[in-house]
């Protein structure tokens, strides 16, 4: 950098360039050249909790007498600015840094003091002010769980409630089709394409409980238990006024932890989220297979139903149209999967009083949140709420499939049931049509028992 690219500034380790227009200071800047690694920043919803924990930080300290009233309204200027997202663009330090994500918390508190001294006309220092009362290993585990939360609660929440609707609205649509049921990827009794549908709707309100259980310990901050737990240079009663100022703005009932020595020296309730967050993975994972088997063919495969036709599926074969978005929703399932393997290690990684993965734990942590919350939403409104049923395959496969004798059991026993099914499925015939020679039984009894729909309704049938 020429001379008019870059300023002298300095800290306690001595003098180093930094660029010009930059908003951070010395600290930041050793964290650049240290951490040449992934060309990752930490993610925006991170650095806006950050923000969000500086604006909190500095209306305690205010109410508690112990910053100046000037300085703590241009602190907290410029921590809403910087939790709106205007200054994402200052916040370069690789999500690959110091297990403590100290160069993070150093970072905030570079701009948002540069930021503060210009709004206040007077010299706000970063660490004397901005990070008052604060470690960086109680910022950063409270920003994960603020972050945390606040995805939880503004979108993934949203969106799973969104594909649950739009399934159980399409369940409402299916309720008088009945199709072959299948296990282990072969005929079995019939099923309404409502119940199957409605399994899904189920497996995504039970993700949607099971996230929503995390949320209590979620909202238990670390803030105030400084640099090991014990709370050293905050106010006592520091925490309790922070998280009453952040859950005021936010309208999340954020809380002090009970145990701050809990709070720095683990993760588990990262590493809890992430589990449910995964289980989520593994129901849009099995109901995007499902679909992709559904839509299958349309001559060769099952040809159940017709997904809606989004782009060419290929630059060799005309006319070809591809599963595009349950694909991706099993590629996000897969990516959340591995998250969650990387965010266990990172939760095994607390030595002591403090745990020394955080910057890892919050980029895939949030990652997980905003590909589930994406993937929620177009899977609802680009696959499942259009697509067509293709009835006359159904009824084709429904009285082909020789599995319906299991509802003659209670009548001509299980051996001649087997052999009736063995012989209609070798001749390739009706179930009906072979019961009628093998049994006693007459036309109008097998078809009422041998009726798709009511066999749909379980139970026993004489």
């Amino acid at each position: 950098m020429s001379a008019q690219e870059y300023r002298i500034e300095k800290d306690s380790m001595g003098e180093l360039k930094v660029p010009a227009d930059a908003l951070w200071g010395a600290q930041t800047q050793r964290a650049v050249q240290n951490f040449p690694v992934s060309g990752r920043a930490m993610p925006p919803g991170f650095i806006a909790a950050v923000g969000l924990v500086k604006w909190a930080a500095a209306g305690a300290n205010e109410e508690l007498g112990l910053l100046e009233p000037a300085v703590a309204a241009a602190i907290r200027e410029a921590a809403a600015a910087v939790a709106a997202g205007r200054h994402d663009d200052q916040f370069p330090v690789d999500v690959f840094q110091t297990g403590s994500g100290t160069s993070t918390n150093m970072n905030a508190n570079e701009v948002i003091a540069t930021l503060a001294s210009r709004i206040a006309g007077a010299t706000v220092h970063p660490n004397d002010h901005v990070n008052m009362g604060q470690s960086s290993n109680d910022v950063i585990p409270t920003a994960i769980h603020v972050s945390a939360a606040l995805a939880v609660e503004g979108e993934l929440l949203p969106a799973l409630d969104h594909l649950a609707g739009v399934i159980e609205k399409k369940a409402v649509a299916c309720r008088d089709i009945v199709k072959t049921g299948r296990t282990h990827l072969m005929d079995a009794m019939p099923v309404r394409l409502d119940q199957e549908l409605g399994a899904w709707a189920t497996q995504v309100r039970s993700g949607i409980a099971r996230v929503r259980g995390t949320l209590p310990r979620l909202c238990r901050l670390a803030q105030g238990g400084t640099a090991v737990g014990t709370g050293i240079n905050a106010h006592p009663d520091f925490g309790a006024r922070f998280a009453a100022q952040l859950a005021g703005r936010t309208g999340v009932e954020f809380r002090p932890s009970e145990d701050y020595f809990e709070s720095l020296s683990c993760q588990d309730t990262a590493v809890e989220l992430s589990g449910q967050l995964k289980t989520v993975a593994v129901s849009l994972m099995k109901i995007a297979n499902d679909l992709r088997w559904m839509n299958s063919g349309p001559l060769a495969g099952l040809g159940e139903i017709a997904l809606p036709a989004l782009q060419p599926g290929s630059s060799i074969m005309p006319g070809k149209v591809n599963p595009v978005i349950p694909e991706a929703t099993a590629m996000v399932a897969a990516q959340v999967i591995g998250n969650d393997a990387a965010i266990t290690v990172a939760g095994q990684s607390g030595s002591f009083q403090l745990n020394v993965m955080l910057p890892l734990v919050a980029d895939r942590l949030l990652d997980s949140l905003r590909v589930l919350a994406a993937v929620a939403r177009v899977l609802a409104d680009q696959a499942i709420a259009g697509f067509t049923v293709n009835e006359d395959n159904l009824r084709a496969a429904l009285e082909r499939n020789p599995i319906l004798v299991t509802a003659l059991n209670p009548v001509i026993g299980y051996e001649l049931g087997a052999a009736t099914a063995k012989k209609a499925y070798a001749q390739g015939r009706p179930i009906r049509e072979v019961a009628l020679e093998m049994t006693d039984l007459g036309e109008d009894e097998l078809a009422r028992l041998l009726d798709p729909a009511g066999l749909t309704e379980g139970g026993i049938r004489k």
